[in-house]
C-alpha cells in the first residue's frame, strides 16, 4: 500500500502498538506526530515530527501528503483541566481542519467509553446518552461532536470508543496493580469485586482501527464500541494476574462507599494518583456491547480480560528494569503511588 499514515500521539502506548501493527500489515510510510520523542526500536522505520496538536502550524506541516490519520493523541485525566480541553477539543479541531484541507481519506478518532459517564444500565450501546464525568469525559464528547461536523461535510471519520485497553507498553494505573503482584502482595479492591468490568487488549484495538481504515467507507464511517468479548468479574479477572505472580495472594474486597470517600479526600490532598473516573466506577458494572462492531466491521477480539491482563503483566516483568525509576501522568510510565505505597506494606 502507498498510503502515508499519520499517527498523532504516536510515541504513546497506543501509538507504538499501532505503528507495529501497521508495519506487520505492510504499511511502510508512517509518520508519528508527538511532543514526546519516538525512542522505540522502530524509530528508523518511521518518520518522526515533533509538535503539539494545539499548534496549527505544526499540525499543517505534519499533515502534508497524508492519506490516513489515526488520532490517538489526548491529554489524560491526570492532566490539568485546561490542558485536557485545549488538547482533546481544540487539538482535534486543528487536526480535522488540516486533514480536510489536504483531502485525507480516513480520519480515525480514538474516543473513549468515558463519554457514557456512570451509566444506569448495561451493556452500553453506541446510541446511548452521552454524559462525560469530569473534564476528560466532557472533552471526549466535545471532540466527537467536532468529528461529526466533518463527517457531515463528507469526510470519512470513524469514531472508536474503546474500553480501558492494556498490553505491551501499558503502565499508568495498571502499573500500581502489577507492582503489588510482583512484590507478592494481596491486592485491595473497591467493593466485592463481583461486578463485571470489561477491558480490551491493545492488539484488538489496533485490529479494529485497521478495519476502519480499510473497509468500505459506507461501513467504516460510523461510531463503534470496542472491547473484549470474554470477561468475568473483576475479582476473577484480576486474580489471574496474582495467580501468574505465583505467591498465593488474593484479591481482597472492601466496602465501596467508605473507600470512595477516602479516595476523594486523598485525591483532594494530592496523596493518591487515582482520579474520580477510576475509583467511582471500579465497583460498578462497566461493559459495552460490541455487537455492532462484530456485525458491521467483522471485529473479532482475540484476548479475554484475563488474558490481556496477564499478557500486560508479563511485559511489565520483562521490561521492569527499563522503567522502574520513571514516573509521570501518562500511560507510558508508572504513576507515583503516593500514600498507596504506604498502604501496600500491610497487604
Amino acid at each position: 500500500m502507498s498510503e502515508l499514515v499519520l499517527i498523532t500521539g504516536g510515541s504513546g502506548f497506543l501509538g507504538i502498538n499501532m505503528v507495529r501493527y501497521l508495519l506487520e500489515k505492510g504499511i511502510t510510510r508512517i509518520r508519528v506526530f508527538d511532543l514526546v520523542p519516538f525512542d522505540y526500536p522502530e524509530q528508523d522505520r518511521v518518520e518522526f515530527v515533533a509538535g503539539d496538536i494545539r499548534d496549527n502550524t505544526a499540525v499543517q506541516e505534519a499533515m502534508e501528503g497524508v492519506t490516513w490519520v489515526v488520532h490517538t493523541a489526548a491529554a489524560l485525566p491526570l492532566y490539568k483541566p485546561a490542558d485536557i480541553m485545549s488538547t482533546d477539543v481544540d487539538g482535534t479541531g486543528n487536526l480535522l481542519e488540516a486533514a480536510a484541507a489536504v483531502g485525507v481519506s480516513r480520519f480515525i478518532h480514538i474516543s473513549s467509553t468515558a463519554v457514557y459517564g456512570i451509566p444506569d444500565h448495561h451493556p452500553l450501546l453506541e446510541n446511548d446518552r452521552l454524559q462525560g464525568v469530569g473534564p476528560y469525559g466532557k472533552a471526549k464528547i466535545a471532540a466527537e461532536e467536532a468529528c461529526l461536523e466533518y463527517r457531515d461535510k463528507g469526510m470519512c471519520v470513524p469514531i472508536i470508543r474503546p474500553k480501558s485497553f492494556i498490553g505491551p507498553e501499558r503502565l499508568g494505573v495498571f502499573a500500581l496493580f502489577y507492582d503489588w503482584a510482583r512484590d507478592g502482595r494481596n491486592f485491595p479492591m473497591i467493593g466485592s469485586g463481583k461486578n463485571r468490568y470489561q477491558l480490551l487488549d491493545v492488539y484488538d484495538l489496533c485490529a479494529a482501527i485497521w478495519l476502519c481504515l480499510t473497509l468500505d467507507p459506507t461501513i467504516a464511517n460510523d461510531t463503534y464500541n470496542i472491547g473484549a468479548k470474554e470477561f468475568a468479574t473483576m475479582r476473577e479477572d484480576y486474580q489471574a494476574v496474582l495467580d501468574r505472580a505465583g505467591f498465593g495472594r488474593r484479591i481482597i474486597g472492601f466496602p465501596a462507599r467508605p473507600v470512595i470517600w477516602a479516595l476523594r479526600l486523598l485525591e483532594a490532598l494530592r496523596l493518591s494518583p487515582l482520579y474520580k473516573w477510576v475509583y467511582e466506577t471500579a465497583c460498578e458494572d462497566s461493559f459495552v456491547s460490541i455487537a455492532k462492531a462484530e456485525e458491521r466491521l467483522g471485529y473479532a477480539p482475540v484476548y479475554s480480560n484475563a488474558e490481556a491482563l496477564v499478557r500486560n503483566y508479563e511485559w511489565y516483568l520483562a521490561n521492569y528494569e527499563n522503567f522502574k525509576s520513571a514516573s509521570g501522568v501518562s500511560h507510558r510510565v508508572p504513576w507515583k503511588q503516593g500514600i498507596l505505597g504506604v498502604i501496600k506494606r500491610v497487604f
